[in-house]
């Protein structure tokens, strides 16, 4: 009797523990467990893409080869959010090496237009900024430029091969995922009407595809074929340059075949910071990364962890973190080649404290800078790791949805809309000129652990990508959740920022808005607003995010994609 009941108390001991475990899986914030694999891994938004990236990789290609091969997929497959008529930013980590690389593959404005002729153009049409709808609004697009120079410094296999996947499906067809035909048929709506072939690329019958429905882009496949065997130089000095040339004169854009003559990527070191034992990585120079990083820097001053995953204390330092680093990205984020940025100060331990002050109990009202729409973007990030330890973190982007809406007939890809970014007050930064970059809001992440590769990570979404870096590496350091938990919890965003196409003199008065998606607890919205926030429940654009997490003790990486929309990690 007695080793019955020893074993009786020995099984309820393994029981309750092992539904203590499940209840803790069951009381997570997640929509599925995350994917492991041991030799490669590969995170996007688009699940074939994903799965020719993971191909890539079982054929021998490394991280950076798949990322190329991905982008090129997502162009033709999620043309909502990105394409060649676009820019790129990545992180990459090379294991040989042993660091992180930097690469600004973004283009610039047209040599040929000042910024009084701008002006007088943007008069002519009752314009009080650059219009999205505007050729006025293109700059060269540099993602074709970045993967030839990501290709040159780490590629294994040939650009024929890495494109090949896209060229067959371009050619052959693929179906339509769910959340990118709803946002694909909105596109259509709304530009189906402009002059050059979007309607004939991107409609079938003058409409966007339906869910499941196969779409075919050949003219697209055309282009890639045309990479493959010729290079980046077919792009910027051969056919297509001079196509473009051709189509922007006859349609009263100002980009010519010398402004993608002289385009070119740069290399360079990347911005960085530290949070509670973790190095940060963002690219900083003329995009919003930095913010990511004057965040982190003025959230390190406080016990987050102790105060818990959306509590109303925690919540609120961050709200305010972010308010205070949003009003310097309107002023200080710009093309460095034009301005001696404050970078290094912005992103120093010593400013953070100096901001860190000004929080207190109620939520700040009027913010300026501190050193002396953009609501919702068309991007897609993806992230790569594979078996020998390199680790790519690479995000691009038409900005608005499918860019302009013109498209050089025979090229299957729409021009950009990031030039609509530049400022006109003469005094910013971020004032436009000829032959500059304008401030992006597209930012790939990284973050390595005791000098090695730890986390890849991106958030697309206009404004919110650096409140959705800062709120996942909150989820997983402070918080201790997995990395798909960390995507699939409750956001929140902020608005109403000052943006950095305001006038210098611009600055935060009404404390913004706060928006919470709909599941977040009633008592937590309260207590915000008894500290002074405006606050409104859904509504709002909250990213999209991907990741990959390598382990070296197991010896394993971990994927997450996002639950919100059509994404997919794979690895094996």
């Amino acid at each position: 009797m007695k080793t019955f009941l020893l074993l009786l108390f020995f099984l309820i001991g393994i029981n309750g523990g092992l539904m203590a475990q499940i209840d803790r899986i069951n009381e997570r914030y997640t929509s599925r467990s995350e994917v492991i694999g041991a030799q490669g891994m590969v995170a996007t938004s688009q699940p074939l893409a994903a799965q020719i990236g993971l191909e890539i990789l079982r054929q021998g290609g490394n991280a950076m080869d798949a990322a190329i091969a991905v982008n090129a997929a997502m162009g033709l497959m999620e043309p909502t959010g990105n394409g060649i008529g676009g820019d790129l930013f990545a992180l990459i980590w090379h294991e040989e090496s042993g660091k992180v690389f930097a690469l600004n593959a973004s283009g610039r404005s047209p040599l040929g237009l000042s910024l009084e002729q701008l002006k007088a153009e943007l008069e002519k049409k009752g314009a009080e900024g650059i219009p999205p709808s505007s050729l006025l609004s293109v700059s060269v697009p540099g993602a074709v430029d970045g993967w030839f120079e990501i290709h040159e410094k780490f590629g294994s296999l040939s650009m024929e091969h890495i494109l090949a996947p896209a060229i067959f499906y371009a050619e052959n067809g693929f179906p339509v995922t769910e959340v990118i035909a709803h946002a694909w048929q909105r596109s259509v709506r709304m530009l189906k009407d402009r002059p050059g072939a979007f309607a004939e690329t991107f409609a079938i019958d003058g409409r966007g595809p339906e869910k499941g429905e196969i779409f075919r882009n050949p003219d697209l496949g055309r282009t890639y074929r045309l990479l493959a065997e010729e290079g980046r130089d077919v792009f910027y000095r051969g056919k297509i340059a001079r196509q473009i040339d051709v189509f922007m004169r006859e349609h009263g854009g100002y980009l010519r075949f010398e402004d993608f003559d002289r385009h070119t990527s740069e290399w360079h070191e990347p911005l960085r910071t530290t949070y509670r034992g973790h190095e940060v990585y963002q690219i900083g120079q003329n995009n919003q990364g930095t913010a990511v990083l004057q965040m982190l820097n003025i959230l390190e001053g406080y016990d987050l962890a102790s105060m818990g995953f959306n509590s109303p204390e925690a919540l609120h330092l961050m709200i305010e973190a972010k308010k205070l680093a949003y009003e310097d990205r309107a002023k200080y984020y710009a093309d460095p080649d034009f301005t001696d940025l404050p970078l290094t100060w912005l992103v120093s331990k010593e400013y953070a404290a100096e901001r860190r002050a000004l929080i207190g109990d109620q939520a700040l009202e009027r913010i300026t800078s501190g050193v002396n729409g953009l609501r919702e973007g068309g991007t897609i990030y993806l992230t790569t790791a594979d078996r020998h330890g390199n680790m790519v973190s690479l995000i691009q982007s038409n900005f608005r949805g499918m860019g302009t809406g013109f498209v050089v007939p025979g090229t299957g890809f729409s021009f950009q809309n990031r030039g609509e970014l530049f400022s006109l007050d003469p005094r910013h930064p971020n004032v436009y000129a000829p032959g500059k970059r304008p401030f992006h809001t597209i930012i790939p992440g990284f973050v390595t652990r005791n000098g090695r590769p730890w986390f890849s990570l991106g958030v697309m979404g206009g404004e919110f990508q650096p409140i959705g870096h800062v709120q996942i590496l909150a989820n997983i350091i402070d918080f201790n959740m997995n990395i798909q938990e960390a995507g699939d919890a409750i956001r929140w965003l902020h608005t109403r920022s000052t943006e950095p196409v305001a006038e210098m003199d611009s600055f935060l008065e009404d404390g913004g808005l706060v928006r919470f998606e709909s599941q977040i607890d009633p008592a937590v919205v309260e207590a915000l607003r008894a500290r002074g926030h405006h606050v409104e429940i859904g509504g709002g654009f909250y990213g999209r995010y991907q990741g990959i997490l390598r382990d070296e003790v197991k010896g394993v990486y971990l994927g997450a994609s996002e639950s919100r929309a059509d994404g997919q990690a794979v690895g094996y």
